[in-house]
């Protein structure tokens, strides 16, 4: 009464399915390693031949954050002027209080000497100012593999390095043709027959 399952036929389905699902997670973990090396490889190889445009987009980002900041000191620089206008406007007498405080005079004193400076001196003053603001180190904020890539031979090696890892990418974890069951039997036929 009891039915004789051919155990040889399931155990051949279940060969085949563990097969496949190997395959299956195979194919998975070559597909997660090709993005890695490729994408690692990729970055690598166009880092080192755009160099000069990241130096250049880094540069220009600091150039504009510098300028951002002078407009800004700029437009508080103008609203002071401009209040400070107002004030002239409504009071006259503003002016004999602000030249005390900002010129550090005082009219009422008759024994103070003021000193007086010459264009030549005022130029020589001005100069040491802009000397002084343009030697002031720029805090540049570059990223630090970028400026290691400034030298040219290491900028060689990232683009052989990322040629490199492209090329292991398709050699090692490119797509695998796998063998059709008809292919793999007659491979099998042609080395018995020889």
């Amino acid at each position: 009464m009891h039915k004789r399952v051919n155990t040889t036929s399931f155990t051949h389905k279940h060969i085949r399915n563990l097969r496949d699902t190997k395959l299956r997670r195979q194919n998975i973990i070559r597909a997660f390693l090709f993005v890695v090396f490729f994408s690692i490889g990729a970055a690598a190889l166009s880092g080192s031949i755009l160099f000069a445009d990241l130096l250049q987009y880094y540069n220009n980002r600091e150039l504009l954050k510098a300028e951002k900041e002078l407009s800004n000191r700029l437009k508080s620089l103008n609203a002071d002027y401009d209040a400070l206008l107002q004030q002239l406007k409504n009071d006259p007498n503003i002016i004999k209080r602000v030249a005390i405080v900002t010129l550090g005079k005082d009219d009422n004193d008759a024994n103070t000497i003021y000193p007086e400076a010459t264009a030549e001196q005022l130029a020589a003053a001005r100069e040491a100012l802009t000397e002084e603001t343009s030697t002031k180190p720029a805090d540049s904020k570059l990223p630090q593999w970028l400026t290691r890539c400034q030298e040219p031979r290491r900028r060689m090696i990232l683009f052989f390095a990322g040629a490199g890892l492209i090329l292991i990418s398709f050699i090692c974890f490119g797509p695998v043709k796998e063998k059709t069951e008809e292919k793999a039997k007659s491979q099998r036929v042609s080395k018995n027959v020889k």
